[in-house]
C-alpha cells in the first residue's frame, strides 16, 4: 500500500467480540456516523461477508463504493480493497486485533487514493481523522454491547 497510514486503540473486550462488531455491516449506521448504509452483496460459503456496498456521508463528502473483504483464518485480521468507487479510485485497508487478555489492541491501516486530486498532506490527514473516528466509534460500540 502506497501512502498509508494507520492508528491504533485498545479495546476492553476479546478479539472475537470486536471482530463480530466489525463484521456486522449492516449495523454500521447505527453506530458509525459517517454511514448512512451498508449492504452485504456477496458471501462466502462460511458466511463472511465477500463485498459489502456503503453509502457514506462526512460533512461535504458523499460517497458511494463497493469493498472486498479478505478474513483471516485465525479471526484476527480482516483486509479490504475498493472494487468500485465514484470518489475513490482505490482504498486499502487493515484491521489487526492483537489480543492481551482480556483486552485487545485494534490497529488500522488505510490507503485512500480520490478520484479528484488532493493535496498529500490533505489526504493523510483526512485517513488520520477518519481512522481516529473509526476506531473510537469501534471502541465506544464493542465495549457498550
Amino acid at each position: 500500500m502506497a501512502d498509508e497510514s494507520t492508528q491504533s486503540i485498545v479495546v476492553d473486550a476479546p478479539a472475537e467480540r470486536i471482530m463480530a462488531v466489525i463484521a456486522d455491516f449492516p449495523a454500521y449506521p447505527e453506530w458509525a456516523t459517517a454511514f448512512k448504509q451498508a449492504e452485504v452483496v456477496s458471501r462466502a460459503a462460511d458466511g463472511k461477508a465477500e463485498q459489502v456496498a456503503f453509502t457514506i456521508e462526512s460533512g461535504p463528502f458523499k460517497d458511494s463504493y463497493t469493498l472486498a473483504y479478505q478474513w483471516a483464518d485465525d479471526g484476527l485480521t480482516v483486509d479490504w480493497s475498493l472494487v468500485k468507487g465514484t470518489m475513490q479510485r482505490s482504498q486499502n485497508g487493515r484491521y489487526a486485533l492483537a489480543p492481551d487478555g482480556a483486552r485487545t489492541t485494534v490497529t488500522y491501516t488505510l490507503s485512500v487514493q480520490l478520484a479528484v486530486p488532493m493535496i498529500g498532506l490533505f489526504r493523510r490527514k483526512a485517513e488520520k481523522m477518519i481512522m481516529d473516528t473509526a476506531l473510537k466509534e469501534l471502541k465506544r460500540r464493542v465495549e457498550k454491547g
